[in-house]
């Protein structure tokens, strides 16, 4: 099974609140680690896939200061720029992975920065480096079973602890799951020794991370309300002839079929070029204006449903607003640190996944609203989901503009358990009207 869980911001307070209750045990159960007072601990999520493994370290800077010197808590906006160098070197030093000790694992830095915020179990502020690093093993050796050597910090302060947690594990279908058995480094003070973290992950496989890439894909879409929302109001009219700068009647079941191709393969042109450069990081935007942009896809698409804004280039603005959602879905696999390989086949199962979804909601939709505009009770049905779309992307964008749920967005929330059923409606409401149509010919002529 794929479990799913985006490690964000929303997420954040969840993982600390994880992260300290296992400290608080651990450090009960374990006296040798435990300081006279409660201390900031480190925190490092390890993510795993085949052929490499990426650590993101959280270290609180007032116990890095003790380690590290050079009074680095006085600025802390510039010290990435004053001693990124230094600071990378020293973490260098301090980081080693092999399965054969003789036979030591690259350990590479990639990226510092830092962060502020609010410890949750006591309400202090705080100021932390966070650093990625990434660990490639040796030719021959896998990423399942491996020692992490680390000392950060605790070579010097005594009372500090590093929690490990698996975040995620690409092979096993793990995607960004706290998982329970969290793991602690620290100095044994029986021993006088820090011991290392032996790392024995459960065996997985290339195919099982690929079918859990296939499934989040079809996840996100399924979950992605307005995802689909933009796809589906922009086919509304996509089966109706323009005429005099207003939608005219059916345009026939070829001609349908044509504009419904050309758009749902534009959009997953423009969305696919956008997943591929953003998953690798080529491309990059704050959440928020995609998001936001992701609204103004539907409105714009509700617009033209009622009036034909675009009528023959329903494909390029399927396209260009695909670029769009692109981004988003991008950043589900962004942050699972995974290699050139893998993250190939990342993309390539996530992007099925997508269309998978997108074209089994269009076959459940898509036959029923042809049915239905070859009625006269189309363009009130056209009119009425189009209206409704607009004010949904309103309201999401007020939501995403202002980061403040509202009752619209609310209640949309709660139909999304009630999807089936309302494509269930449509295409009985659909039969009924379109059965009726022809009776009411068959008397008449």
């Amino acid at each position: 099974m794929c479990n799913i869980f985006s490690i964000n911001s929303r997420h954040k307070n969840s993982w600390r609140l994880f992260i300290f209750v296992t400290i608080f045990a651990v450090t009960a159960l374990r006296p040798t680690i435990a300081a006279a007072h409660q201390t900031p601990n480190t925190l490092i999520f390890l993510d795993a896939s085949p052929n490499r493994i990426a650590l993101e370290l959280q270290m609180p800077l007032s116990e890095l200061e003790l380690a590290f010197g050079n009074n680095i808590s006085k600025n802390p906006e510039t010290l990435n720029e004053k001693f990124g160098p230094q600071l990378k070197e020293y973490l260098k030093a301090h980081i080693h992975a092999y399965l054969k000790k003789n036979a030591p694992w690259n350990v590479e830095i990639e990226t510092l920065r830092m962060d502020k915020g609010k410890y949750i179990e006591n309400g202090v502020n705080y100021w932390e480096l966070i650093a990625n690093v990434v660990i490639i093993p040796q030719w021959g050796n896998n990423t399942r079973k491996f020692t992490l050597d680390y000392d950060v910090i605790m070579h010097q302060v005594i009372n500090h602890a590093a929690l490990v947690s698996i975040r995620s594990d690409w092979e096993t279908g793990n995607l960004n799951t706290p998982l329970a058995d969290a793991m602690v480094i620290g100095w044994n003070t029986r021993d006088n020794v820090i011991y290392p973290l032996e790392i024995n992950l459960q065996q997985g496989s290339w195919f099982k991370g690929f079918t859990c890439m296939l499934n989040l894909g079809m996840q996100h879409i399924k979950e992605g309300t307005d995802h689909l929302l933009f796809l589906i109001v922009l086919l509304l009219p996509s089966m109706l002839l323009p005429h005099k700068k207003q939608w005219g009647g059916f345009g026939g079941v070829k001609c349908s079929l044509r504009n419904l191709l050309k758009i749902v393969t534009a959009f997953t042109i423009g969305h696919s070029i956008t997943l591929l450069l953003g998953a690798l990081g080529w491309i990059s935007l704050p959440a928020q204006p995609v998001e936001i942009l992701i609204a103004v896809s539907i409105l714009v698409s509700a617009i033209h449903a009622i009036y034909p804004i675009f009528p023959g280039r329903e494909a390029l603005i399927a396209a260009g607003f695909g670029l769009i959602h692109g981004l988003a879905f991008a950043s589900v696999l962004s942050d699972l640190n995974l290699s050139a390989l893998t993250l190939t086949l990342s993309i390539l199962g996530f992007n099925i996944g997508i269309e998978l979804m997108q074209l089994f909601v269009i076959a459940i939709i898509v036959p029923w609203l042809i049915l239905m505009s070859r009625t006269l009770v189309y363009p009130f049905f056209r009119t009425g989901a189009a209206i409704l779309a607009g004010i949904a992307a309103l309201a999401w964008m007020a939501e995403r503009v202002f980061k403040q749920p509202n009752l619209i967005t609310q209640v949309i929330l709660k139909f999304t358990d009630y999807e089936l059923w309302l494509v269930f409606a449509v295409a009985v409401f659909s039969i009924t009207v379109f059965l009726s149509a022809r009776i009411k010919k068959a008397l008449f002529v």
